[in-house]
């Protein structure tokens, strides 16, 4: 999803010079009773749609996306991954946090 950019020099003419890559740090995801989840019910910027949204997920991108799947079957309802967060479709606070607790995640449900 993100380019590899070279570090310190942008143009050789040496023919043996090879590039240094920053490599990007993958965060360690925390086990579930390590994340501090907030759930709560959204529906600013939506068109007036209401979406549950579940913000905190501390680790990898493929771990998030994995929870949100879980989620999505398990709520019924669709979805999506974005910036850190799990959207999903509907009002569905109470089957979130049901398997959520059933899980074992530690979380909090807030606002809306």
């Amino acid at each position: 999803m993100s380019k590899k950019r070279p570090v310190g020099i942008v143009y050789s003419t040496a023919a043996d010079f090879e590039y240094r890559y920053d490599e990007p740090e993958t965060a360690e995801t925390l086990p579930p009773a390590g994340q501090d989840l907030r759930v709560m019910r959204d529906s600013k910027g939506r068109g007036g749609k209401t979406v549950t949204l579940i913000k905190g997920f501390v680790g990898a991108e493929d771990d998030l996306e994995a929870l949100a799947k879980r989620l999505k079957t398990f709520c019924g309802v669709g979805g999506a991954c974005k910036d850190g967060e799990i959207l999903l479709q509907g009002d569905v606070r109470e089957k979130a946090c049901a398997y959520l607790e059933k899980n074992a995640y530690r979380f909090k449900r807030a606002g809306g």
